[in-house]
């Protein structure tokens, strides 16, 4: 790269773009019950509203890496920010839940090739004694972000009008569209192998209509014929994707991979400990607002604890797995994590702050510990040339837990409530207590999972200062 300002401009591009993705996905938590009031629907109902912008990043992030050696980074990358920002758009003005959902598949879309690509960019345009720099750059927003969504969906809320959280990507992604087309790095594959149209639908169709099936069956609107009759479709398309990806030669998603011992420990146990962690931010916000009484500003805050913890934690994290190993971390960890989640339960009216904060800070802890171990894990026995393929698997099945996490979380809860339409708070605190016990006891279970480690795994990464505690 000869020109100097483009190394120089280039991290900021992909870290505006990293923290617009990031924000994205936290900003809306404290804002559920007061969009919910706004577009007539109850605040549970919300969940889908959450669950599709990280299902839309599930289902588009495995096409990411072809899509940019097919078109060139920065045609894709431009594409991306702004479809991210047409689709933010489009969900201020949304006035009905069901467009709101489909314009935040629509953002997901965007998101899903914005960060990939942009990551992508910068690993072809510096050189790797630059590359530590320059990666760390990028993504400490992806760390602030999940700390500053909740605040700043909280203040906006309160101050100002929820519309206003989707329209504060605009400017920025006028800017960012500006700057890409002139200063933006431009790379393609001068040979790019077919993509996989089958493997992308069966895939894409499969964990969509199962995300489906969950959420119609917590509200109700199915029969129990047409819901089993769904989820039996999902698993068979899932199945039949599975099959695909085992004998085509250019699979969406390599599942030779799960062979290796370590890869899939840190993807299965990752996928079932979001499974249980994944609904706290739609949890949350719904026990403190409306089953508590606090505003969203207040709301924001009590949530800024567990991002701070989290943070605060990663200084350590190396030193903490040198002396522990992966093995003994994750399963003590684990354990930990899935009981502050519980601790939730005890919260009532009467709690004090101080006490809300303390378990905030546990679980903010616990889950960094949790979530860093398990990423770093993922790459400790894969061959280089196979770390893209993993990185785009992780990825996939982390925002695909997620999305699934928010569905269980609703779920849970919806069991727990004898009527969602005509429920009090009281009613529904206690439902929410009753799916938080529920949750921290799914996230447990995912302990089981690491017990198939054995104790000197992951040290090759861990003995050496190389763990990279990026989330």
């Amino acid at each position: 790269m000869e020109d100097p300002s483009v190394k120089r401009l280039l991290p900021w591009m992909v870290a505006v773009a990293f923290l617009m993705e990031s924000l994205d996905t936290t900003i809306l938590n404290t804002a559920v019950p007061t969009i919910a009031d706004a577009l007539g629907v109850v605040p549970l109902s919300m969940k889908s509203v959450l669950s599709s912008y990280t299902l839309s990043l599930a289902v588009f992030i495995p096409v990411s890496g072809w899509v940019a050696d097919k078109f060139g980074t920065r045609r894709v990358f431009a594409s991306a920010i702004g479809i991210f920002t047409l689709g933010s758009l489009l969900c201020g003005l949304s006035t009905s839940i069901h467009f709101l959902v489909a314009c935040r598949i629509l953002q997901g879309m965007g998101g899903a090739l914005m960060v990939p690509v942009g990551r992508l960019t910068i690993v072809r345009t510096f050189e790797r004694s630059e590359l530590v720099r320059a990666m760390t750059f990028v993504t400490i927003p992806a760390m602030i972000g999940p700390m500053l969504g909740p605040v700043v969906g909280g203040l906006i809320v309160g101050y100002f009008h929820w519309r206003v959280i989707f329209f504060v990507n605009l400017p920025i992604g006028l800017l960012g569209l500006a700057l890409v087309f002139r200063r933006f790095p431009d790379y393609r594959a001068e040979r790019v192998a077919k993509l996989d149209i089958l493997g992308g639908v069966l895939f894409g169709c499969g964990i969509g209509l199962l995300s489906y099936v969950l959420e119609v069956f917590g509200e109700h609107a199915l029969g129990a014929g047409a819901i089993f009759g769904l989820f039996a479709l999902s698993l068979v398309l899932l199945a039949a994707y599975f099959r695909h990806a085992l004998l085509a030669e250019y699979p969406l998603l390599r599942l030779g991979l799960f062979r290796i011992r370590t890869f899939r420990a840190s993807v299965v146990g990752s996928f079932i400990t979001r499974l249980g962690a994944g609904g706290i931010p739609f949890l949350l916000p719904l026990l403190y607002q409306v089953g508590l009484g606090y505003t969203a500003v207040q709301s924001g805050f009590l949530l800024m604890p567990q991002s701070i913890a989290a943070l605060g934690i990663r200084t350590v994290m190396p030193r903490i797995l040198k002396r522990f190993g992966y093995r003994r971390l994750l399963l003590a960890n684990t354990i930990l994590m899935g009981g502050a989640i519980a601790l939730f339960a005890t919260i009532g009216a009467g709690t004090p702050v101080v006490v809300i904060v303390v378990i905030g800070l546990v679980l903010g802890a616990t889950a960094s510990l949790q979530y860093a171990s398990m990423n770093t894990l993922a790459y400790a026995d894969v061959a280089a040339p196979d770390t893209s393929m993993a990185s785009t698997i992780t990825s996939t099945m982390q925002q695909m837990s997620l999305s699934f996490g928010v569905a269980a979380a609703s779920l849970a809860t919806a069991i727990f409530i004898p009527d969602r339409f005509r429920s009090h708070p009281g009613e529904l605190l206690h439902g929410i207590h009753r799916a938080l016990l529920v949750l921290g006891a799914m996230t447990v279970v995912s302990a089981i999972v690491f017990r198939e480690l054995k104790p000197g795994d992951g040290d090759n990464v861990s003995q050496h200062g190389e763990v990279a505690t990026g989330e």
